[in-house]
């Protein structure tokens, strides 16, 4: 027993040792901080719901429309409270603990609860200074950029318009593919004799690389007609947006397809020669196969960059979403059909981002798994 008592007594020992070296982490400070911060939030939160929601109210809001976006944002300013003063009961109850293991593990538990609270903090103060910033001046920002009467008058017209983005966005896809595969395959030419086409695909590449979208466009939408030339200057200003962003994103596809190329391991195309294919076939039913599944989140993210850059051709005035909210902007002296515009990007062009990045995280994946 006298053994026991000298054995507890030399681990409490021991454990305010430690403690008193500082290898205990209780983040008292950063907790006190914490719960300071979050108190703040919510007292913020809870103000600029009742300002925002009775200026709803009198701009002839619902109230019950008015009441849930404050509502929302205030049962988030409450989650964080409640971490914060987890975080810092944490914190007290780790100074506290005669266990140095216990109050070590206290300690990181209150370290996560405090950056946890944190971090949701500094998002609800973005989202409240946000609304803020709506709302000021008589929502002077909300009624130029999102007057719902004019966004919902206003919609038939730009979502037919923006079916010419689309049109141009699927058919500019369809040739950069194959274009830029015939450029990529050009610019991998082995020898002496495939040297002038590597030296043309070369060119090709620095040159629409290194000019802006909207000057190729430009220059084409309104170059092309001016030269008299059969079929090609009778052309539509949709045709020959099409022909500028071939052209433009067929340099840059050209090169992930030369990256995927390149990347095949060249025992890949080692045995396939052995096996008597041609440098044709060897590329044809071994390498493009094999680059083409390495490069396809790469393929998507210049497919998401078309999709955006379609709104380019609006300089050689073709009526695509962007010249039709323009031109409603201009008449109602109100931006809200431009936001008509971004949001119908945005809504094409996020699942597009998503399913990057599942593709990407497949190939992580796959190669920690050794496929």
């Amino acid at each position: 027993m006298a053994g026991s008592s000298s054995e507890m007594h030399s681990e409490t020992g021991r454990a305010a040792t430690w403690r008193a070296r500082g290898t205990t982490q209780t983040h008292g400070l950063r907790t006190t901080l914490t719960l300071v911060i979050a108190i703040f939030c919510f007292f913020l939160v809870a103000v600029s719901a009742q300002h925002i929601g009775s200026y709803a109210v009198e701009q002839g809001v619902s109230k019950v429309a008015a009441l849930i976006p404050g509502g929302i944002a205030a049962v988030a300013a409450g989650y964080v409270l409640l971490l914060a003063i987890r975080a810092a009961m944490k914190s007290a109850a780790a100074r506290r603990h005669a266990d140095v293991y216990e109050a070590r593990a206290l300690g990181a538990e209150a370290s996560l609860a405090s950056w946890k609270a944190l971090s949701w903090s500094g998002a609800l103060l973005v989202v409240t200074a946000g609304a803020w910033f709506m709302a000021v001046n008589d929502a002077a920002v909300s009624r130029t950029f999102f007057d719902l009467e004019l966004i919902q008058s206003s919609a038939g017209k730009v979502i037919w318009a923006f079916g010419t983005n689309v049109t141009i966005f699927a058919v500019s896809a369809v040739l950069i593919l194959v274009w830029s595969l015939l450029i990529a395959i050009a610019r991998t030419l082995p020898g002496e004799a495939g040297r002038p086409l590597r030296y043309l695909a070369t060119a090709y590449g620095d040159l629409f690389r290194g000019l802006p979208a909207i000057i190729t466009i430009y220059l084409i939408g309104f170059g092309l007609p001016l030269t008299n030339l059969p079929i090609l200057s009778d052309l539509g200003s949709t045709s020959y947006a099409i022909i500028a962003l071939t052209l433009t994103y067929g340099a840059y596809t050209s090169e992930v397809y030369r990256a995927g190329i390149e990347g095949v391991h060249h025992s890949q195309v080692a045995a396939a020669r052995s096996l008597g294919l041609s440098h044709t076939k060897t590329m044809r039913y071994v390498v493009v196969p094999l680059a083409v599944r390495n490069i396809i989140p790469p393929l998507m993210n210049n497919c998401i960059s078309l999709q955006k850059d379609t709104a380019l051709v609006a300089i050689i005035g073709t009526i695509d979403a962007f010249n039709q909210s323009k031109i409603i902007a201009a008449n109602n002296f109100n931006l809200s059909a431009v936001t008509t515009v971004a949001i119908l990007f945005i809504v094409i062009t996020i699942p597009q981002a998503r399913l990057v990045d599942k593709l990407i995280d497949r190939d992580r994946k796959r190669m920690r798994a050794g496929g």
